[in-house]
């Protein structure tokens, strides 16, 4: 088996039939496609909707104390995302030099091609790094609504802010990235569309695995502090009156 997709590999190889997103050929006629235009009215309409859900969750009662707490655990995050959009840069010099390297120096391609790659890398990173920024700020106002709400015990209320937020947030993020996507398909010359892709894929995963990653470290952070809460002050790990309930009880996105 592994003797015959060895051969295989290296036939192919020597037929040339290896690709990438940068030799999708894409149809000449892609510019003239009518329906494509109505993709640019679809994401606003999801955008409308997330903004929506957005103002509803952010209407919602809560507890001046638990609003206190969660601003100032928005302070905390928004200080984090600022750090990590300094690290996001440095990091983006380092990944701009192999991205050049590979597809300049390797791919043959022309300077403005890489140019063009490096800039879609920038453009997927920042919509990225603009959905955290819209994320984090709905979690927090999600959050500290919710641990008003279980006060109340109700369940389908606990249910619906949570939904609400993840929605709201997992609708803007497609829309950031659909919208993106069509500018690139419509708008940049077909021979450069798949580069482009290239860029932006690039950009926007390397945002995201960083907002990712550091995202999950603060949460952790978030969890030991409700801990300590429990055993200094007594006070349930679940408990409402506990601060870092609100850092815990993530919305379901």
């Amino acid at each position: 088996m592994k003797k015959s997709l060895i051969f295989l590999l290296a036939l192919a190889s020597s037929l040339g039939l290896h690709a990438s997103e940068a030799d999708l050929v894409m149809p000449q006629s892609l510019h003239e496609i009518s329906f494509l235009h109505w993709g640019f009215l679809v994401c606003v309409l999801g955008m409308l909707f997330g903004v929506y859900h957005f103002m509803k969750t952010k209407s919602l009662p809560v507890h001046p104390a638990m609003r206190e707490i969660g601003e100032v655990i928005y302070k905390t995050c928004s200080t984090y995302l600022k750090q990590q959009g300094r690290f996001l840069a440095i990091l983006f010099v380092f990944i701009g030099v192999v991205v050049a390297f590979y597809f300049g120096g390797l791919s043959h391609m022309s300077v403005g091609e890489v140019l063009i790659i490096l800039l879609s890398t920038v453009i997927g990173m920042l919509g990225s790094y603009a959905v955290a920024a819209y994320g984090i700020r709905m979690n927090t106002y999600a959050n500290a609504r919710m641990a008003f709400a279980s006060l109340r015990r109700d369940p389908l209320r606990l249910l619906n802010i949570p939904l609400n937020a993840g929605m709201s947030i997992g609708v803007m993020l497609v829309c950031v990235e659909l919208i993106i996507m069509l500018i690139i398909l419509l708008f940049v010359p077909v021979h450069l569309a798949g580069v482009c892709l290239i860029g932006f894929a690039i950009g926007e995963s390397l945002g995201a695995s960083a907002l990712r990653i550091a995202g999950g470290i603060f949460t952790k952070i978030a969890d030991i502090g409700s801990d300590l809460m429990k055993v200094v002050f007594k006070i349930g790990e679940d408990d409402p009156r506990n601060p870092g309930v609100i850092a815990v009880l993530r919305p379901m996105v």
